[in-house]
C-alpha cells in the first residue's frame, strides 16, 4: 500500500470510529497540505494555521522545558480544533463538534497521527514538509547601522524653472 492510500485509509477509519470528528487535515510542519477531507480552501488555510500553532506550541514547550509538544487545542463555540504531531515533519489537525470528549479523542488521534507520521517518514520524498528548526536556533540577527557601508549621497532630480 502506498503512503497516500495508507494515510487516507487512516483518516477515513478515524472518521468512522469518531463521528464527532467533522473534518481532518494532514499537513507538513511547513504548512503545506498533504491530505484532507475538508473543502480545499479551508484545508489549505487550516494547514497553514496548524503549522503556525505547532511552531508556537513547540517553542513554548521548549522554552519552559516541560517536554515535547503533544497537541494544540483551540476550543470554539461550535467545537474544537486539535493539532497533533504526526512523525518528524507532519501534523494531524481535527475539527470536532461541541459534544466531543477530547480526553478520549486524544488517545485515538495520537495513534492515528503516529501511524500516519510513520508512513510519511518511511515514504519516499519529503511530502512537502521541511524539518523543524533547532529549538535554540537564532531567530534573527540585527546589524547595527554604524557597521553598514555608507552609500554615496544620491542626487534628487529637480525640475528646471519655467
Amino acid at each position: 500500500m502506498d503512503v497516500d492510500t495508507m494515510v487516507g485509509t487512516e483518516l477515513r477509519r478515524l472518521r468512522r470510529r469518531r463521528p464527532e470528528v467533522a473534518g481532518s487535515v494532514l499537513a507538513g510542519t511547513d504548512g503545506l497540505l498533504i491530505s484532507s477531507d475538508l473543502p480545499a480552501t479551508d484545508a489549505t488555510h487550516l494547514a497553514a494555521l496548524a503549522a503556525a500553532s505547532f511552531g508556537l506550541g513547540h517553542r513554548v514547550a521548549d522554552t519552559v522545558r516541560q517536554g515535547g509538544f503533544r497537541e494544540s487545542v483551540v476550543r470554539t463555540d461550535a467545537g474544537a480544533v486539535v493539532t497533533y504531531p504526526a512523525g518528524r515533519n507532519a501534523l494531524l489537525t481535527l475539527v470536532t463538534t461541541p459534544e466531543t470528549d477530547l480526553e478520549s479523542l486524544h488517545d485515538d488521534a495520537r495513534a492515528v497521527a503516529s501511524r500516519a507520521g510513520s508512513a510519511l517518514d518511511r515514504g519516499t520524498g519529503r511530502v512537502g514538509a521541511t524539518p523543524l528548526p533547532q529549538a535554540h536556533a537564532t531567530l534573527a540577527v540585527r546589524t547595527p547601522m554604524a557597521s553598514l557601508p555608507r552609500r554615496a549621497p544620491h542626487h534628487t532630480w529637480r525640475r528646471p524653472p519655467i
